[in-house]
């Protein structure tokens, strides 16, 4: 699976975070130098290419629509 959104981030000095945090057992978290955007929990029984498909998803609707995913900080 190829996660275009992910590597876009990543060529143009953004991040990706995949582990704890806080009491989030797994979490996937992107940001660019000026902001965050997305945080997702990692859902049960969920692989951890599902889930970096979720955040490849999520980039592109905070960097195309504005729309920020945050499933930890609700």
């Amino acid at each position: 699976m190829k996660f275009a959104n992910i590597e876009t981030l990543i060529n143009n000095f953004g991040e990706i975070t995949i582990g704890k945090a806080g009491s989030v057992r797994c979490a996937a978290i992107a940001s660019d130098e000026h902001q965050c955007l997305a945080i997702l929990a990692r859902r049960p029984d969920e692989s951890l290419e599902t889930l970096l498909g979720r955040l490849d998803f999520a980039i592109a609707d905070a960097l195309e629509k504005q729309i920020f995913t945050d499933e930890i900080n609700r």
